[in-house]
């Protein structure tokens, strides 16, 4: 082989000056030298090695309208038995105990005007997981390529959670995150509950996010927080497209070295065949047209310690094991629930991307996002009204925040914004 080559080499530059030639032999060894090739090919490697990690053998796949691949995964094969400590552990298929109290879902004005309809997720259009399976994502590589590494992939960034009592917004605004979110603390919370408008906010830079979820806290808000949160997101970075999905997360560190979302990693464990984690969901309300929403309930069982987490009302989804944290192995000190964006400042100037709806709280039902019914679970395992509602926000002239409460929608809230605007500059 090396012989032909040298002497197509030598026809095809017949005539060609013998110091261009010598250039381009050097040009062509330095390429091809290992030294230069080998970072390249390491991260080919590590990439392989994730997307192995991730993608668990499919005892059938389910290609989506929107372009997914979900593999409907064997429930004792699914990444969180990746965990070292749990190896042996025996999957919990049912929580043994679920809180009381449960607002009637279908407890909404039934009213043109105020009507809610039923959600589902893209993927279910063409096709469902068979019994004790689950569906996954499948993870692609340039998924994994979009991270700014490998292992930073599927996981949010440092200082992503808003703390209302800081008497500092520059320290909050250090990550370039902000928020309108409802909050409560003071007590010990075993879980909490949201119905969620869902929307599908704009996004200016592929680096930005916007969600709308709740958040389960426990620890200080250094580097120990405790952090079990669930929700609906649009992240270009991390799903490569602007479509809304369902998440969820977890830290037991502050978003340093534990937890990722969905199942990304080792951690929280699924049971149910019929929900995807980071798939889309639809359909999504419209301006001034048919709303919908999702209701998130998580909470800790009392008898064996694990978080768990329900879909709406019929979808229990899995849990977190009890052992991945420290705080919350015991209970939560604050519930948090609202909008979270990224703003990345482009050119200087406030992000033009949209928590929520993109319109502020104040134009209410049908055309602002909200969160209704929200509730918290007690030491009794009771569902019940929080007590002490604050609400936060760190440039009300970008994203704001109304609460309220009636006889329908229990304590309930409005927020969001369009960020960028005269009074956004």
């Amino acid at each position: 082989m090396a012989a032909r080559g040298r002497a197509s080499h030598g026809r095809r530059f017949l005539g060609v000056p013998p110091s261009f030639l010598l250039l381009a032999v050097v040009a062509v060894s330095f390429l091809a030298s290992p030294a230069s090739a080998a970072p390249m090919s390491r991260q080919r490697l590590d990439v392989r090695r994730h997307l192995k990690r991730l993608n668990k053998p499919a005892v059938k796949s389910i290609q989506s309208p929107d372009g997914d691949i979900i593999d409907c995964v064997h429930v004792a094969h699914q990444p969180a038995f990746d965990h070292p400590f749990l190896k042996n552990h025996t999957v919990q298929m049912r929580p043994t105990f679920h809180p009381e109290g449960l607002l009637d879902e279908n407890k909404v004005k039934s009213d043109s005007d105020q009507k809610t309809s039923r959600i589902t997720q893209m993927w279910h259009l063409n096709g469902r997981c068979p019994e004790n399976t689950i569906p996954i994502r499948r993870t692609k590589r340039e998924d994994v390529l979009r991270a700014s590494s490998v292992k930073r992939f599927g996981r949010k960034k440092h200082r992503t959670i808003p703390k209302p009592s800081s008497a500092d917004p520059d320290l909050i605004n250090e990550s370039g995150h902000q928020h309108a979110i409802a909050y409560v603390e003071g007590d010990k919370y075993y879980g909490a509950k949201a119905t969620i408008n869902v929307w599908n906010p704009k996004i200016q830079q592929p680096n930005e996010f916007s969600l709308s979820q709740l958040w389960i806290l426990g620890g200080s808000f250094g580097e120990d927080l405790n952090s079990i949160e669930a929700g609906w997101q649009v992240s270009p970075d991390l799903y490569g497209d602007n479509n809304t999905r369902l998440f969820t997360y977890w830290t037991s560190d502050a978003y340093q070295a534990t937890g990722c979302y969905n199942l990304l990693c080792s951690g929280f464990i699924q049971i149910n065949s019929e929900i995807a984690m980071g798939a889309s969901i639809f359909p999504i309300s419209a301006y001034h047209g048919s709303q919908y929403d999702i209701s998130i309930l998580v909470w800790k069982d009392p008898q064996e310690g694990n978080w768990w987490m329900q879909f709406g009302s019929d979808y229990v989804l899995g849990y977190w094991p009890s052992f991945l944290f420290s705080y919350l192995a015991d209970s939560a000190s604050m519930i948090e629930w609202g909008g979270e964006v990224v703003n990345s400042e482009p050119d200087g100037q406030h992000t033009s991307t949209q928590m929520g709806s993109g319109h502020f709280p104040e134009e209410g039902f049908a055309k602002s996002s909200y969160f209704r019914n929200i509730q918290v679970v007690d030491e009794s395992n009771n569902l019940r009204a929080p007590k002490g509602i604050g609400t936060f926000t760190e440039h009300s002239s970008c994203y704001d925040v109304q609460n309220g409460n009636n006889g329908d929608w229990g304590n309930y809230f409005y927020y969001g914004g369009p960020g960028k605007s005269a009074n956004c500059p």
